[in-house]
């Protein structure tokens, strides 16, 4: 149950219904999911040492936030991993994996056509995903997966950039060339600035949000947060 319990928490945070720096609120969610608060512990247990959460002995469990710091040295990581796994998925990929691989790449852009953000990310983790699989290597998967996890906290907010979302395409356009030429490095060089590509977009949203917080007048606001799952970062939860 404390499985369940833990891929559902997995959802909520990746989806953002439970947002970054939120508290979980243990007693609400018991309830809606009709278990007890016993495997919903077990299941936070496992999200803490994933990283998803941040326990605080005493008051519960809180999202994990991606810090501007957090992102500058993920990002780096993660751009020589996912260059790695296009490096070998082009050269491990049959013709079937590369037509497969470009049923996802319409996909992101129908919804790129559309401006459609939360379908352009979805698709594009997607996409990512499956040229992780093609590449066949174990080791990079696992490294891979493993950060990806910490990539989705942010939720593309990079998208939010004006231009980012074309641009993001036109550097999947040229990725596929790459694929279709079967040209490996290539593939690797674009999927690397890709990456870098992404960093350079938040970090300029993140520079432009903190320019408007300060300008004269600027209203403080806290991000949206459902009521039924999570509990201001500021307030405190029963002691366990």
């Amino acid at each position: 149950m404390h499985e369940e319990a833990a891929a559902r928490l997995r959802t909520l945070i990746f989806d953002r219904r439970l947002s970054p720096g939120s508290w979980i609120d243990e007693l609400t969610l018991a309830r809606e999911w009709g278990i007890s608060r016993t495997p919903l512990r077990e299941a936070l247990k496992v999200l803490a040492v994933e990283g998803l959460v941040t326990a605080h002995p005493g008051r519960g469990c809180q999202v994990t936030q991606m810090s501007e710091d957090d992102a500058a040295q993920l990002f780096p990581v993660m751009a020589l991993l996912e260059s790695r796994c296009a490096l070998e998925a082009v050269q491990r990929a049959s013709d079937g994996d590369l037509r497969g691989l470009q049923v996802l790449h319409d996909e992101l852009e129908r919804n790129a056509a559309t401006a459609d953000i939360d379908g352009y990310y979805r698709a594009k983790h997607a996409f990512h995903s499956r040229v992780q699989d093609l590449a066949g290597n174990p080791w990079l998967a696992r490294a891979t997966r493993e950060l990806r996890k910490f990539m989705r906290l942010l939720r593309g907010r990079q998208l939010h950039w004006p231009g980012r979302m074309v641009a993001s395409m036109a550097e999947h356009h040229a990725l596929m060339h790459a694929f279709a030429r079967r040209d490996a490095q290539t593939a690797s060089t674009l999927m690397h600035d890709h990456v870098m590509a992404q960093l350079a977009a938040l970090q300029a949203l993140r520079a432009r949000e903190r320019r408007d917080a300060s300008a004269p007048g600027a209203a403080a606001s806290q991000p949206h947060q459902e009521a039924s799952v999570t509990r201001s970062a500021t307030q405190e939860q029963e002691p366990a």
